[in-house]
């Protein structure tokens, strides 16, 4: 890493970009429906999510693996100059963190674009540490030492947006909603006796979708309930795409059995 204070940044910088080009896939996402995409291409922020998580960790993979092969054959230090430079990149990639930092939480690709400008100013902080360890020292086995100790902070931040993103593109539901308590708050709305056939799943990595089937004995209780009831289910859970189906007679639906999807 300090040995090669420039070339971990030639290796790591490419991947950088070529991620953050996936931007073009979240332009997809505004694209309108068609016969063929009912959904437009919402789906499409799941996919950028997914591949930046994976391509992220095959990286560091690879800066892993350079790294191993350093700690056995250590190379001199580039000396000053990367100090100086990783520096710099601390406090450009810890601002651009910082700025991504209040909305990783709630969408899959700010948080991705979060740990890499992260992962970008951990780099720039283990250059620095390491290459004044190194120049005080002579030790240059700390420069692949502190590589690897780098990647492994990387794989630990982003293994959870490569689960997120997976669990998402299967159709998961966001890990911010409790299915059970989805169902027990449309149990409770007025005159419904049960609900079945509740699915709820992501559109996008902002966006969530909802259909169920409400038994109501006394019938369909107007489509001014409805729309409250999904006015709701968006107040409440953030989902904003919501079908419901009404039925007076469960024993007539089925899908009505839990195993019957």
């Amino acid at each position: 890493m300090v040995s090669r204070g420039s070339g971990w940044r030639q290796s790591y910088h490419p991947y950088r970009l070529a991620t953050h080009a996936n931007g073009g896939l979240p332009v997809l996402s505004t694209r309108p429906p068609s016969k063929r995409y009912t959904y437009g291409l919402r789906g499409s922020t799941i996919l950028a999510a997914l591949f930046n998580a994976a391509f992220l960790l095959i990286a560091v993979g690879a800066i892993g693996w350079e790294s191993v092969i350093r700690l056995f054959n250590p190379e001199p230090v580039a000396g000053m100059t990367v100090i100086i430079v990783a520096a710099i990149g601390i406090a450009v990639n810890g601002i651009t963190a910082y700025l991504f930092a209040s909305g990783r939480e709630g969408d899959l690709n700010i948080r991705g674009a979060y740990l890499h400008m992260a992962a970008d100013a951990a780099v720039s902080c283990g250059v620095v540490v390491a290459g004044i360890a190194i120049l005080a020292t002579g030790w240059l086995w700390l420069d692949p030492i502190v590589s690897l100790a780098i990647v492994a902070v990387i794989v630990a931040g982003t293994w959870g947006l490569l689960r997120d993103s997976l669990a998402m593109s299967l159709g998961a539901v966001p890990h911010e909603i409790e299915p059970a308590t989805v169902h027990g708050f449309l149990e409770q709305q007025s005159g419904v006796e049960s609900v079945h056939d509740l699915h709820i799943w992501p559109m996008s990595t902002t966006e969530t979708a909802l259909t169920a089937h409400l038994v109501i004995p006394t019938g369909h209780p107007g489509d001014t309930v409805i729309l409250g009831i999904s006015e709701e289910l968006r107040h409440h859970f953030g989902i904003g795409h919501v079908t419901i189906q009404v039925e007076t007679d469960a024993k007539a639906c089925p899908l009505a059995p839990e195993h019957v999807v």
